[in-house]
């Protein structure tokens, strides 16, 4: 392939080359879109008693798209699987498989409350990381298992944001604002902060974190009280986590399947591993993509530059 790529390249030249592979992507591009017009949700639903449900990266809304896009774990996803294993009556329990630090507070919160609505016996496993807005939804099963080592609690929410209005002194570049509302521009990196401002972000964070607290206590039945000592955004590993009640067991995939085993009275455990399936687009662009990955990022880099950066600061769990 490479030596195909090199000899087209000195016969043709660059322009050519270039032009190439953008007709491939955009060709490519329609036959998947035509595809997908004759599949499903693109989300295997195997057969099983257990369901194991993903929750892998950080926690985002919508699946990140385009051909070069970093993993991630959406609420969107993850709640059609929800619905799907609890709609399903050969579906037992549900295992979520967690191994993320955190993300997004809405999607986190939208998961966790589709877990509670689902009348499935359910477990999370943690593996690597279960933190923050991860942990919020495996507080919300029914039971939790971490490895010893895992990473997890880190109960807090964080609203940092980058800052330009240094720089763009340094380089004599003026911010001209232009707003209809006191607080339109709150939290705009091209200027300082006011002491107001910033008492508002701190009062939005101090409220989540509240909320934080909250459903922690509830879901593990803790005191408010109890959970807001260890609410300082600190990683704990798992067995520090055990000792201080914010999980159940240590343990892996074989500790969880004999506890659902037993509290559903199961005679065997037959996994059906929920993912979403790599989308003939991703496949596609996966091939594409090492070619045209520095095109991309010059395109990328002048559409970034031009007013994609929020107003505000992101808030994380």
């Amino acid at each position: 392939m490479k030596k195909t790529q090199s000899q087209i390249k000195q016969k043709y030249g660059w322009g050519f080359f270039i032009v190439l592979l953008i007709t491939f992507g955009f060709l490519s591009m329609i036959f998947a879109g035509i595809v997908s017009l004759f599949v499903d949700d693109g989300i295997s639903y195997p057969s099983g008693n257990i369901a194991m449900i993903p929750i892998k990266g950080m926690i985002m809304s919508d699946p990140a798209s385009g051909f070069i896009s970093s993993a991630a774990a959406s609420s969107t996803e993850i709640i059609k699987m929800i619905e799907k294993a609890d709609k399903d009556a050969a579906i037992k329990g549900i295992i979520f498989e967690i191994d993320s630090p955190g993300g997004m507070v809405v999607p986190t919160d939208e998961i966790a409350l589709a877990i509670k609505r689902s009348n499935k016996t359910s477990a999370a496993w943690i593996r690597s990381a279960g933190a923050s807005g991860a942990y919020w939804i495996a507080a919300s099963t029914d039971r939790i298992f971490a490895h010893r080592m895992s990473a997890t609690g880190s109960i807090g929410v964080i609203g940092s944001y980058l800052q330009f209005s240094g720089l763009l002194d340094k380089y004599n570049v003026t911010y001209e604002r232009l707003v209809s509302g006191k607080y339109k521009d709150m939290g705009s990196p091209y200027k300082d902060m006011t002491s107001e401002e910033r008492e508002i972000f701190q009062n939005l964070i101090d409220k989540m974190r509240h909320f934080f607290i909250e459903e922690i206590a509830e879901s593990r039945n803790m005191d408010y009280d109890d959970v807001e000592k260890l609410a300082t955004g600190q990683i704990y590993l798992g067995y520090e986590a055990k000792e201080l009640g914010l999980i159940d067991e240590i343990g892996g995939k074989e500790e969880v399947k004999e506890y659902l085993k037993k509290e559903l009275n199961l005679s065997e455990i037959e996994i059906a591993q929920y993912k979403k399936e790599k989308s003939l687009i991703a496949m596609l662009g996966s091939v594409f993509n090492d070619n045209s990955f520095q095109i991309g990022r010059g395109i990328g880099s002048s559409i970034a530059s031009k007013g994609a950066e929020p107003d505000y600061p992101m808030i994380w769990w």
